[in-house]
């Protein structure tokens, strides 16, 4: 299983429920998660429909006969960032790259990404994110996540 991002990947669905979305296949001019994204694989996701309801997330892919998304971890939504109870109504589903995973130079090391030489003092909590460039850590430093040092 890997995390695939995609273009042009939007379906319907008509699923209520804070459950795994049944998708009802491509918009006219996209194409399905599973031809997007692949079986088994994981994306990042948006859901909306018309009266307001929306959940931006990541999500497992499963081509079991009916294309399926499973909602495994709530990014942003309409319901306090958690998961969304969507109501009737066909919703869009499509694959997008959330605010909070993209990388930019101007973000911090407070937030998601540092590419400038940084130092890191006194005590501090780094959540989630990449530290890239020279980066000193002294004093007492809590990491959640995956380390990679280059």
């Amino acid at each position: 299983m890997a995390l695939v991002v995609n273009d042009r990947v939007k379906e319907t669905s008509t699923t209520t429920g804070t459950g795994t979305f049944d998708l009802a296949g491509a918009v006219s001019g996209f194409e399905t998660f599973v031809a997007g994204i692949g079986n088994s694989n994981t994306t990042y996701y948006a859901i909306v429909n018309q009266n307001g309801e929306f959940e931006v997330g990541l999500g497992t892919v499963t081509d079991a006969g009916t294309d399926t998304l499973a909602r495994t971890t709530i990014i942003s939504s309409s319901n306090s960032d958690s998961a969304v109870n969507f109501s009737a109504g066909t919703k869009n589903v499509f694959c997008t790259l959330p605010a909070k995973r993209a990388m930019s130079p101007s973000m911090t090391a407070t937030g998601y990404v540092v590419t400038h030489a940084t130092t890191l003092d006194e005590t501090q909590t780094v959540a989630s994110g990449v530290l890239a460039g020279p980066v000193t850590v002294t004093g007492t430093q809590t990491i959640t996540g995956t380390v990679v040092v280059v």
